[in-house]
């Protein structure tokens, strides 16, 4: 298959850049992509490493980073799987990126940058609920944010399409791999594993 080898010959195929696509870019936090990250829940952190990259979805019941100042993000790190694929990375590489996505808003809005990773006590209890805390808190240091064209959100009918029925839960991806695990008891009981031990 033909194949674009170098940065000149994409250039040449796609154009010049849509100037506003330019222009929308912050090099700090504005009033107004403040008040969008303030909203959001939700964010994907992409991170990268030696052995390739990642990209991992966060959430919160209330704002998923708090805004240390114009240029730091700090993000929580909530008990998940232990697998710390993104901590590893960031402990070996600093390079990351976040997306942010709010339910019902065609917009995305991204910040690249560096993160490091942190168990200071003061940064970890700013993130107290219900008594405890995150082992650990990512650092986020902005370069620069731009909110994203809605027209892949549009295009995609993301907030409007209905949940399709046929699609594969936990439990049975799970027994994919491993035949003997029981995927429909892994299911029943996830919601209230979830909710016992998100913290």
């Amino acid at each position: 298959m033909p194949q674009i080898t170098d940065i000149d010959s994409l250039e040449a195929l796609y154009g010049e850049p849509v100037p506003a696509s330019l222009t929308k870019v912050a090099i700090r936090m504005t009033p107004l992509y403040r008040q969008w990250i303030e909203a959001a829940r939700f964010v994907v952190l992409s991170t990268v490493g030696p052995e390739g990259t990642d990209a991992s979805p966060r959430g919160d019941d209330g704002p998923v980073v708090k805004i240390a100042d114009d240029h730091t993000l700090l993000l929580p790190d909530w008990r998940g799987n232990n697998r710390i694929d993104s901590l590893r990375n960031i402990v070996r590489d600093g390079r990351a990126s976040l997306m942010f996505m709010i339910p019902g808003t065609s917009n995305v809005v991204r910040c690249n940058g560096t993160a490091i990773l942190t168990t200071d006590a003061e940064m970890t209890e700013q993130f107290t609920q219900e008594g405890k805390h995150p082992k650990s808190v990512i650092v986020f240091t902005l370069a620069e944010m731009y909110f994203q064209c809605a027209k892949a959100i549009m295009r995609s009918g993301l907030w409007t399409t209905p949940h399709p029925d046929n699609v594969p839960t936990a439990g049975q991806f799970i027994q994919e791999m491993k035949a003997d695990f029981d995927g429909k008891s892994y299911d029943a009981g996830y919601a209230e594993y979830a909710k016992t031990r998100m913290w």
